[in-house]
C-alpha cells in the first residue's frame, strides 16, 4: 500500500483512467463498502477540506491603489511633490486635484464591476452521499475524502474526481470542464490510454459536472485542488495576466513623455543659466514649473473618462467590464479565439435533419429547445401523405423519451437529456406534446438506455395491443428491423447514417413494431426485432443567431478568428464548416496532434490553423501564450471552468454572462451578457471608438503642451521676459484645455472603424502619423505665438500686457484645435459640431471660462490678466484660425500620400 501525503489526492505513478478497479482501490487504501467514519475524520486532516483554491477578494483599498499604477500618474505625482519642496503650492494643489478626481471616476468603476467574486467555490458548496461504515450517510462535500465511495444520481453534482466502480444508465455533464456539447455515457469497465482526452475518460466523474440520467457509484481519487477543476483553479490563480493593449501602449507613451519633459527642462534651465544669466534656483524653480506645464495633467482624468464613456457604451449593447483598462482592448486585438459550446453554439441540441426510409431530407429550421420553426420536406411544406408519416416518427421520439418540455406563461422550461429535449422539440413543431400521447398511449414497460446496449425502448398500450417504439444507434436500430432481410436496402441505410455523421450531426435511428401480446408489466422485455424504421434523425449544436455575420465582420475588421474546443473533431469541422473556418479534416488540428510540438511550432500553428478540436485546457493556454508570442493581441472568449486559464493569460478575456460559470466570469475582463457571440463586434466598435478617442485626447493636449514649452524656450532663447508665467500655463493645461479634452472623450463614432484593420500589436501610440500631427499644431501654435508676443514686446507693450494678450492666443488656439482633432483623416469640416454636443459645450464652456476669469478680480489676480478690446479679440481670433489651415493641409498631403502610396 502507498503512504498518503498531505495534499488533496495520493500520489500515483500512473493516471486513474489507466488503471483497473482492484488497483485504484489499493492505491487509495480504500474498499467498496466505503470508509470507516474516524479514517474518514484522519483522511480529512491528512488531505485537507475538499475546497477549491481561491485568490482573496479584492479590496476597495486595492482598488483604489490601482488607479495610481499608471506611469503618467508617477510623473504628475513626483512633479507635486517637487511643487511642494520648491514651495510652490498652487501648482501642487491643482496636480493633487487631477489625481484625486482620476482616482475616484475610476475606483467606482472598477468596484461597481468587482462585485462579482468568489465565484470557484459555489462548485463544491453541495452535499454527498458516501457510504460509512457501512451505510449512506449525506454530508457536505467538504468533507469528502480520497477513498470515499460515493453514490450520484441524476441532477447531483459531483462532488469529488471519482474512479467509477459501477453505473446504471449513467450519463454525466462535463461541459463546463471538456468543452463537449453532449452527456458522456460512463462505462466504469473501460480502461483507457494514458493520453486518453478528458472527454473520453469514460470510467472516470469529475468533481463539478452534473448528472443528467441514470445512477452510479464511485471510489473518491481526487478532492479540492487536488481534481481537474482544482487544479484549473490553481493553473487561473498561477497564470500572470495578459496586459490589454492599453496598458501596454500608455506606459511605452508615459515613459516617452518622462524622457521628453526631462530633456526639454535641461535644455531650458541651461539656455536660462548661461545663456540669460538667471541664478540656478531660479531656474530650477521655473524648469519645475516648465516640466508641470509639459506633462499633460488633464489626460489621465480625460483617459478615464473616455474609457468610463466606452463602459457605459459597451453596458448598453450587452459587454459588461470588469477593468477599466480593458474597454479598448476587443478594439485592438488582431485574433480572437473563441470557445465553440455555449459561445458560437447554442448548447442546446437541435434536430436539423430527418432522414426518411424512402430517402427524401427533412430540414427543421429554429435553435435550441424552443420549438419555435418550420418543418420542410425538400425545401416545401409537406403535404398531408408526408405530414403522417413524419407524425408517426414524432410520434415515436415523444413516446419513447424522457424528457420535460412544456410552456408555462408564456416561458418555456424544460429538464431531461439534451438529445430528448430536442426530439420534443421536433416533436412540438410538427403538434405533437409529449403529455397528450402519453396519457392516451400509456406506458407499460421499457428498456431503459444503456451505454453496452446504445438504444432504448418503450411499450405503450394501443387500441389494437401493444407496440414498442425504439430509439439509439442506427446500427442497432437496423439491425432490429425488417429491412435486414434486403441487404441493399440496408447497406443503403447505414451509408446515409454515416453520411450524416460524417457532416457532423449527432444521428439517432427512430423505429417502432408490434411487441409481444404476452408481456406483462412486470418482465424483462426482450430485445425487439420486427420493427420498421421511421427514419434517421440528424442532431447538432447550432450556431447562435448572428454569429455567422459576426465572424464575417470580424474578418472584415481584420481580426482572425480561431476556434478552441474540447469538442469532438467532426462536430468542430461542421460548425467551421458553417463559419466558413475550414472545409475539410486536415484543416483541424487535435489536441493529440499538439503534444510534443515545439514552442516554435506551435507559434507556426497558431498562425496557420483556425481550428483546434479535444484540445485540454493547459493546451489551450499554451495556445494563448503561444499567439501572444506571434505577436496577436489575444481575445480569448469562453464560458467553462476549462476556459478560465486561458482567459486569464490573454491580452482580453471575455465570459459569457448567462450560461457562463463564475469561474470564466472571475477569470475575464469582459462578460457578454447575452452569451452572444456577435455582441463581441458591437465591443470591438465599442473598443476602437474608445482607442481613437484616447488618441484624439492625446493629440489635443500633448500638441498644446508642446507648443507651450516650444513659446516658452523661444523666448528665453531670445532673451525676452517669460512669455507665459508656470500658473498661467497650469490654468491652460487643467482648466481650458482639461475641460475640452474630457469633452473630447465624448466623440461618438467616425462611422468606419469596423472597416479598417486592426492597429499593429506594439504599434505606439505615437505612431507616424500622431508625431506629423502634433509637430505641425505645434510649431504653428509656438510660431504664431512666439512672434505675436515678440511683436507686442517691440511695439512697447508690457510683459504683464503681452502675456495677458498671449494666454488668450492659447486658449482660442485650442478651442480651434480640438476640432482639428475630432478625425485623424478627415477634415475638421465634414462633420458638423451639432453632432457631438458634449464637445461643442466642452469648448464654449472652456472660453467662458477664461473670459470670466479675466473679469472676476481674484482670478484676474491669481492668473495676472485681464480683459481686452473688440481689436485685439479679432487679431487674435484670426491668428488662431492658422492652427485649422495648417492641419487641414496636412491631412491634405497625408492623404495624398497614401494614395499614391
Amino acid at each position: 500500500m502507498e503512504t498518503l501525503t498531505r495534499g488533496t489526492a495520493p500520489e500515483t505513478a500512473e493516471p486513474w483512467h489507466v488503471l483497473p478497479v482492484a488497483d485504484v482501490l489499493r492505491r487509495v487504501d480504500g474498499r467498496e463498502d466505503g470508509l470507516a467514519g474516524e479514517e474518514a475524520r484522519r483522511r480529512l486532516e491528512r488531505f485537507g477540506p475538499n475546497r477549491l483554491p481561491e485568490a482573496p477578494p479584492t479590496t476597495i483599498v486595492q482598488i483604489a491603489f490601482r488607479q495610481f499604477t499608471n506611469p503618467l500618474i508617477f510623473i504628475l505625482a513626483a512633479a507635486a511633490v517637487v511643487s511642494v519642496l520648491v514651495g510652490d503650492v498652487t501648482d501642487a494643489a491643482f496636480i493633487a486635484a487631477v489625481l484625486a478626481i482620476n482616482a475616484v471616476i475610476g475606483g467606482v468603476q472598477e468596484w461597481r464591476a468587482e462585485r462579482s467574486s468568489r465565484a470557484l467555490q459555489r462548485l463544491l458548496r453541495i452535499r454527498a452521499s458516501v457510504l460509512r461504515d457501512g451505510e449512506l450517510r449525506e454530508v457536505p462535500a467538504e468533507e469528502v475524502v480520497p477513498g470515499d465511495v460515493v453514490w450520484v444520481e441524476s441532477g447531483n453534482r459531483v462532488p469529488a474526481d471519482l474512479r467509477l466502480l459501477s453505473a446504471h444508465g449513467l450519463e454525466i455533464d462535463e461541459s463546463f470542464l471538456t468543452g463537449e456539447s453532449l452527456a458522456v455515457q460512463k462505462d466504469p469497465a473501460s480502461v483507457c490510454e494514458p493520453d486518453t482526452p478528458m472527454a473520453d475518460r469514460r470510467n472516470l466523474a469529475f468533481a463539478g459536472s452534473i448528472v443528467i440520467r441514470g445512477r452510479g457509484r464511485g471510489v473518491a481519487v481526487a478532492t479540492g485542488s487536488g481534481t481537474a477543476v482544482g487544479q484549473l483553479a490553481s493553473d487561473v490563480l498561477g497564470v500572470e495576466a495578459g496586459k490589454p493593449p492599453l496598458l501596454e501602449r500608455m506606459e511605452r507613451f508615459s515613459t516617452a513623455v518622462a524622457y521628453a519633459v526631462l530633456a526639454s527642462v535641461v535644455v531650458v534651465g541651461t539656455i536660462g543659466v548661461l545663456v540669460q544669466g538667471h541664478r540656478l534656483y531660479e531656474m530650477f524653480m521655473f524648469s519645475v514649473a516648465l516640466a508641470v506645464s509639459a506633462i499633460p495633467e488633464g489626460l489621465p482624468a480625460a483617459l478615464t473618462v473616455a474609457l468610463s464613456v466606452a463602459t457605459t457604451r459597451m453596458s448598453r449593447r450587452g459587454v459588461i467590464v470588469r477593468r477599466l483598462a480593458a474597454v479598448e482592448g476587443l478594439g485592438s486585438c488582431s485574433l480572437i479565439a473563441s470557445d465553440k459550446t455555449g459561445t458560437l453554439t447554442c448548447n442546446e441540441l437541435t434536430v436539423r435533419e430527418v432522414r426518411l426510409p424512402d430517402g427524401r431530407v427533412v430540414t427543421a429550421t429554429g435553435e435550441g429547445f424552443v420549438p419555435e420553426g418550420k418543418i420542410l420536406i425538400d425545401g416545401r411544406p409537406p403535404g398531408p401523405e408526408d405530414l403522417e408519416r413524419l407524425q408517426n416518427l414524432a410520434l415515436a421520439a415523444v413516446l419513447c423519451n424522457e424528457g420535460d418540455l412544456h410552456q408555462r406563461d408564456g416561458e418555456w422550461s424544460w429538464r431531461g437529456d439534451p438529445t430528448d429535449l430536442a426530439l420534443l422539440a421536433f416533436a412540438r413543431k410538427l403538434g405533437l406534446g409529449r403529455e397528450r400521447w402519453l396519457d392516451r398511449y400509456p406506458q407499460e414497460n421499457e428498456i431503459p438506455f444503456e451505454s453496452e446496449h446504445r438504444f432504448s425502448a418503450t411499450y405503450h398500450r394501443f387500441d389494437d395491443g401493444l407496440r414498442v417504439f425504439a430509439k439509439g444507434a442506427p446500427e442497432r436500430i437496423l439491425a432490429m428491423c425488417s429491412v435486414e432481410s434486403d441487404p441493399e436496402a440496408a447497406h443503403s441505410l447505414r451509408e446515409t447514417a454515416l453520411e450524416m455523421a460524417e457532416r457532423g450531426y449527432r444521428v439517432l435511428a427512430l423505429a417502432e413494431g408490434i411487441a409481444p401480446a404476452d408481456l406483462g408489466p412486470e418482465q424483462t422485455p426482450p430485445e425487439p426485432s420486427g420493427l420498421r424504421l421511421l427514419g434517421f434523425v440528424g442532431m447538432i449544436d447550432p450556431l447562435r443567431p448572428g454569429v455567422r455575420e459576426a465572424v464575417d465582420a470580424c474578418h472584415q475588421a481584420g481580426i482572425a478568428v480561431s476556434m478552441i474546443t474540447g469538442d469532438h473533431p467532426v462536430t468542430a469541422l461542421a460548425i467551421a464548416r458553417e463559419l466558413g473556418f475550414a472545409s475539410s479534416p486536415d484543416q483541424v488540428m487535435t489536441g493529440r496532434e499538439l503534444e510534443g510540438l515545439t514552442d516554435e511550432q506551435v507559434r507556426e500553428v497558431v498562425g496557420r490553423m483556425r481550428v483546434f478540436a479535444r484540445v485540454a485546457p493547459r493546451q489551450k493556454l499554451e495556445l494563448v501564450e503561444a499567439a501572444r508570442e506571434a505577436g496577436h493581441f489575444v481575445a480569448v472568449t469562453g464560458d467553462g471552468v476549462n476556459d478560465a486559464p486561458a482567459l486569464r493569460a490573454a491580452n482580453i478575456g471575455v465570459a459569457m454572462g448567462r450560461s457562463g460559470t463564475d469561474v470564466a466570469r472571475e477569470a475575464a475582463e469582459l462578460v457578454i451578457s447575452d452569451d452572444n457571440f456577435a455582441t463581441i463586434v458591437a465591443g470591438v466598435e465599442e473598443g476602437r471608438v474608445a482607442y481613437d478617442n484616447i488618441r484624439k485626447v492625446i493629440y489635443l493636449l500633448v500638441s498644446a503642451g508642446a507648443a507651450e514649452v516650444l513659446v516658452v524656450g523661444s523666448a528665453m532663447a531670445v532673451g525676452l521676459e517669460l512669455p507665459l508665467l508656470a500658473v498661467q500655463l497650469l490654468w491652460l493645461n487643467l482648466v481650458t484645455n482639461g475641460i475640452q479634452g474630457v469633452a473630447l472623450a465624448f466623440e461618438p463614432s467616425e462611422g468606419d472603424v469596423l472597416r479598417r484593420p486592426p492597429r499593429p500589436p506594439h504599434e505606439p501610440i505615437f505612431n507616424q502619423l500622431m508625431i506629423e500631427r502634433v509637430i505641425v499644431a505645434a510649431l504653428v501654435m509656438a510660431v504664431v505665438g512666439f512672434s505675436a508676443y515678440w511683436w507686442m514686446i517691440a511695439n512697447g507693450w508690457s510683459a504683464p500686457e503681452a502675456r495677458n494678450a498671449l494666454l488668450l492666443l492659447m486658449v482660442l488656439f485650442e478651442n480651434v484645435h480640438v476640432g482639428n482633432c475630432r478625425s485623424e483623416t478627415k477634415s475638421g469640416l465634414w462633420r458638423s459640431p451639432f453632432l457631438s454636443p458634449i464637445l461643442l459645450w466642452g469648448v464654449v464652456a472652456a472660453l467662458l471660462v477664461h473670459v470670466l476669469a479675466m473679469y472676476y478680480p481674484p482670478a484676474r489676480e491669481l492668473l495676472e490678466i485681464a480683459p481686452v478690446g473688440p481689436r485685439t479679440w479679432l487679431v487674435l481670433v484670426g491668428l488662431s484660425l492658422t492652427v485649422f489651415l495648417a492641419i487641414e493641409l496636412h491631412k491634405l498631403s497625408w492623404w495624398l500620400r497614401r494614395r499614391r502610396s
